[in-house]
């Protein structure tokens, strides 16, 4: 069994982000789970983020949503492929 985690860097959220959204928008049936952290609040709100997406379906769809995102000014992602132990 094989896990696929989709790892994205945002910099400078504040223009990027929304260009980020529409990509993982149009590929939302991908992900199974996501997660964004970027550090601080309020008036220490970071302008860099972190995207950790658990992603499903075929290989050839993960990697060009991948790709979609490495496209974008800013932005960096790298797709994951983890083997599960089956403990057989």
């Amino acid at each position: 069994m094989e896990k696929n985690i989709l790892l994205v860097i945002v910099g400078k959220r504040k223009e990027t982000a929304v260009k980020v959204q529409q990509i993982l928008t149009a590929w939302g049936c991908l992900i199974k789970t996501r997660l964004g952290i970027h550090d601080g609040v309020l008036e220490d709100c970071a302008d860099e983020g972190l995207l950790i997406c658990e992603i499903v379906g075929k290989r050839e769809d993960q990697d060009e949503m991948a790709r979609k995102l490495e496209l974008l000014p800013d932005v960096t992602s790298k797709l994951v492929r983890l083997e599960v132990p089956t403990g057989e």
